[in-house]
């Protein structure tokens, strides 16, 4: 039985310089954009241990320093408190070192040894209560919290991801243009969004446009602001940008 090879299939795609796209879609009034937050980030944990608490859920409105998580320290609290208590001790004996060393009971090397541990003991509660302060996250901004990655009671690594923040203060569109419209496409200059999500049209404020064209295909990132709070619209939401070129 002859075994027949298998049918490949090739498609040539043709590539159309970004400036030849904005053109075409200006032309066909389809010039799109989609909105994003002005900041956003995804915060990641400072250290491994077990979710003790998350207070807040996704969607909610969260101000900045607000209580977004905090884990499960209770060993680190107890070798802090270890760490004071051995402080305190060695204090005690540097205290009691410097009297005999003023009496010359003891020489200028046991009275430094004494100051050594001292010092080692400053260290390790510097290094506790700063691992103390890494059990919670509080919010870096004011915004909306995204997604949120892990659970109460679940244990995590350092670095793995747990929560996202938006801050939804202002939307952001971003955008392709030709080059050629740096002549009049200035910071400042106002037009309008229509949102398909909401079916409604919003005013709009380019912020700035990049620092350099692509010599390909002589066109230029442009990055617009929503003019105004608009309480409907939502980061991910997308629409067409209702910007036509002045008549010369």
């Amino acid at each position: 039985m002859r075994i027949k090879p298998p049918v490949v299939l090739m498609l040539l795609v043709l590539s159309v310089p970004a400036a030849a796209q904005s053109e075409y879609a200006l032309d066909q009034g389809e010039l799109r954009a989609q909105l994003s937050p002005a900041r956003y980030a995804m915060l990641s944990a400072e250290l491994g241990g077990k979710v003790d608490q998350i207070p807040v859920r996704e969607g909610e409105r969260i101000e900045k320093g607000q209580l977004l998580l905090k884990f499960d320290c209770a060993l680190q609290a107890a070798q802090l408190q270890k760490a004071r208590a051995q402080l305190a001790g060695a204090r005690n004996t540097y205290k009691g070192s410097k009297r005999m060393a003023e009496l010359n009971a003891i020489g200028s090397v046991e009275l430094n040894n004494s100051k050594t541990e001292v010092d080692k003991a400053l260290a390790d509660v510097a290094y506790l209560d700063a691992t103390i302060q890494r059990c919670t996250l509080k919010a870096p901004y004011a915004g909306v919290l995204g997604e949120q990655k892990v659970r109460e009671q679940e244990f995590v690594q350092a670095g793995q991801p747990l929560l996202e923040i938006l801050d939804d203060s202002a939307l952001e569109l971003e955008f392709i243009v030709p080059s050629r419209w740096l002549s009049w496409l200035v910071p400042g200059y106002t037009f309008e969004v229509s949102i398909e999500d909401t079916g409604q049209t919003y005013p709009v404020k380019l912020a700035y446009t990049a620092a350099k064209v692509d010599p390909l295909s002589q066109s230029v990132k442009a990055v617009a602001v929503i003019d105004g709070q608009y309480d409907e619209l939502l980061a991910g939401m997308s629409g067409r940008l209702l910007l036509t070129p002045p008549k010369p």
